[in-house]
């Protein structure tokens, strides 16, 4: 998600008289959001520093957000987007399209994992996903994220898809599915609690559990692009 300054806070809250005022309302508490994000972990974005960053009660924050999860889920998507239009350039630079299947193959892996490593807000939002931020909504926010995440997911396959096309479209949406959940996964591990990392220092044995992001998330969709393309082999 790109860095901006911060949005100024509002001074004095007037109740919004129209939709014009509405939609600049929300856009507000989803900048201010952000700009809480690129300073701490999705953990830690409270609904009442939020509602004191952008100047409302938090009972007016919840005019336009039912949550603090439904403001998350959709800076998920919208940081989904932005990885995804990154993406498509760089994949353009890095996959040779005259190269074989298995040079092509790893390409598509090693960019995957850079550029996801490149954007640790999208990473820490998707370690979140399931577990946090799809528990406080209710069904009508939860299946408008759903249907953008699955969009999300079909543009990805898509543009992996173009660079193998050996994979066939179905196997590209099975991998761009899991390459989604991987990166939430390996996410949270990579990024231990405290309590964890006073563990770990505590009993250096236990650190051989810790792992890093961008190696392991390389090797595994390295590994499973592999075993898709040996269909088509």
């Amino acid at each position: 998600m790109a860095s901006n300054p911060p949005p100024a806070p509002l001074q004095g809250f007037q109740r919004a008289r129209n939709e014009e005022q509405r939609a600049q309302r929300r856009r507000l508490i989803l900048e201010t959001a952000a700009a809480m994000l690129a300073e701490m972990p999705v953990a830690e974005v409270s609904l009442n520093e939020l509602s004191r960053r952008v100047g409302l009660a938090k009972s007016n924050v919840l005019r336009y957000f039912e949550s603090r999860e439904a403001v998350l889920l959709e800076l998920l998507h919208t940081a989904s987007q932005e990885w995804l239009e990154h993406l498509d350039d760089a994949l353009g630079r890095a996959v040779d399209s005259h190269a074989d299947v298995v040079g092509r193959g790893r390409a598509v892996a090693a960019t995957l994992a850079a550029t996801l490593a490149a954007r640790p807000v999208l990473c820490d939002l998707l370690s979140a996903q399931a577990a946090v931020l799809e528990r406080n909504v209710s069904a009508r926010v939860a299946a408008a994220y759903k249907r953008a995440a699955i969009g999300d997911v079909e543009t990805l396959a898509g543009l992996i898809g173009g660079r193998l096309p050996e994979m066939g479209a179905a196997d590209a949406l099975r991998f761009a599915a899991a390459a989604v959940m991987m990166t939430g996964t390996i996410w949270a591990h990579a990024h231990p609690s405290a309590a964890m990392l006073a563990a770990y220092e505590a009993e250096p044995a236990l650190a051989a559990m810790r792992l890093d992001f961008t190696d392991p998330l390389h090797q595994l969709l390295e590994t499973l692009l592999a075993g898709l393309l040996a269909k088509w082999g």
